[in-house]
């Protein structure tokens, strides 16, 4: 899955045709200025022109850069582009690097079921930028897209396994994976009673992949990932419209997958740790109910108020099993709450964490790679909203508090690891409207931020596709 074309990003070449960056209202110099004005095209953000040339091909194009060049914008160049080689021009060599992955990321295409004749736009970048390395974080983008896309009767539980192992053995990672009734012998009880409804060849599982870990003397770093193939709401059934694009509702999975496969490949100096829930949430006669007393790995009892709050409940146990592993550093990703998409709409997920020292590290490297993340509180004054009368919480906060992201978050904070420090983000993984280089559907959020943010400090500053200057889009 998600293999981007292996000669998307080249070194640079002669027989490439130049893609000129221009200003809003700059002239455009020469023999193009009649055909840019005849073409009403002023240099305004994401204007593309094509120039042709006297054999019915082309010469060129022309890019509009808007008031200031961002080089996340090139993002809209691969997809509008014809097929054939192109550079850039105009673009300073410090910006190169991030201008070449925000192409890469512009040249996804799911089509595993229309598949395309046509072949993708590709960039000849300049000596200097690690094409290698600004290719590997494009794929793992896409390979996190292509699994949110992917509908959940072809990405189910069996299926993210798959993709594990697949990781795990291109890495030497080890892996293990725990199904079904066996989640109850190795005390997964809550990832458990979320998805015994499923089908047996749906059923749940818990996977784990660790690397390094024979290297005592390295940081170690988890991941952890909520897998909800796809989200019913249980007993307390969504709405149509709420259940149409719940197969994305294991996009928190498909981003820890794509982040650990992304540290491994770069080789980061860390011990790590992959945690994946893989679920679906099914009605049938043995689904869990509203008023259920679910046990969890940590010890604490859960009283499920609403079926439809069941990703904090399997991400409560692999968050106490990367607990267990006394990790350094621990970062989840869920597509939690709605209430996120309130608070911050689709585009800014927020992030959880009481560690200052990580929050800036999260938004440097957020700003530095056009990745956008935004901090919200874990505000003590709702923790009462998640208390129970006859358990030790509950799953669906009280009415009263109203701010389900955050109570969603204290929620897991409650099994999250007491050693290093632990971050949340609240994602929601999808694009809902088309725009140039981000077609409706899946999308990687936060997930190259993370990538950038483990870079620095766990292997220096110097990362390819880095530029501080760059505006987050």
């Amino acid at each position: 899955m998600s293999a981007l074309h292996p000669d998307l990003l080249t070194v640079d070449d002669d027989s490439a045709l130049p893609v000129r960056i221009v200003r809003k209202d700059a002239p455009v110099e020469g023999v193009w200025g009649a055909w840019a004005r005849a073409n009403d095209f002023t240099g305004k953000a994401g204007q593309v022109l094509l120039l042709p040339c006297s054999d019915d091909g082309l010469s060129g194009a022309l890019f509009g850069a808007g008031e200031t060049f961002d080089p996340m914008s090139v993002r809209a160049l691969a997809a509008r582009l014809p097929e054939g080689l192109w550079r850039l021009e105009g673009v300073e060599a410090g910006q190169m690097g991030l201008a070449a992955l925000a192409f890469a990321l512009g040249a996804y295409r799911f089509d595993r079921y229309r598949p395309r004749s046509d072949g993708p736009a590709r960039l000849a970048v300049a000596d200097g930028v690690d094409a290698a390395a600004v290719l590997r974080i494009a794929s793992a983008c896409a390979l996190a897209r292509e699994m949110v896309d992917t509908p959940a009767a072809d990405m189910g539980p069996r299926q993210i396994e798959t993709i594990a192992r697949e990781i795990a053995g291109a890495s030497g990672a080890a892996v293990t994976v725990i199904t079904g009734d066996a989640l109850l012998e190795e005390n997964y009880p809550a990832v458990h009673a979320v998805g015994r409804a499923a089908a047996p060849h749906r059923a749940p599982r818990v996977i784990e992949l660790g690397w390094n870990l024979d290297r005592a003397d390295l940081p170690l770093v988890a991941l952890a990932g909520k897998g909800v193939v796809f989200d019913s709401g249980g007993l307390d059934i969504k709405a149509a419209a709420g259940m149409r694009n719940m197969k994305k509702d294991m996009g928190g999975a498909a981003h820890a997958l794509a982040l650990g496969r992304l540290v491994m490949q770069a080789g980061l100096p860390v011990r790590l740790v992959v945690l994946v829930a893989a679920v679906e949430n099914a009605v049938s006669a043995d689904a869990f109910r509203p008023g259920d007393i679910l046990a969890s790995r940590k010890g604490l009892s859960i009283e499920v108020g609403n079926t439809d709050a069941e990703g904090r409940l399997i991400l409560a146990d692999i968050l106490t099993r990367a607990a267990e592993h006394s990790p350094d550093l621990t970062l989840d990703f869920a597509t939690l709450t709605g209430a996120a998409r309130v608070a911050l709409g689709p585009e800014l997920p927020p992030l959880y964490c009481e560690d200052a020292a990580l929050i800036a590290d999260l938004l440097e490297a957020s700003r530095a790679v056009g990745d956008p993340l935004w901090p919200m509180p874990l505000w003590p004054g709702y923790r009462a909203a998640i208390d129970s009368e006859i358990a030790d919480l509950r799953n669906d906060s009280a009415a009263w508090a109203q701010a389900g992201s955050v109570t969603a978050a204290l929620f897991l904070q409650r099994f999250a690891p007491a050693t290093g420090v632990w971050a949340h983000m609240d994602i929601f993984a999808w694009n809902p409207r088309a725009q140039p280089g981000r077609p409706e559907g899946g999308e990687a959020q936060g997930l190259r931020a993370c990538f950038e943010m483990l870079s620095r400090r766990f292997a220096g500053p110097a990362r390819p596709g880095r530029h501080d200057k760059a505006l987050v889009r």
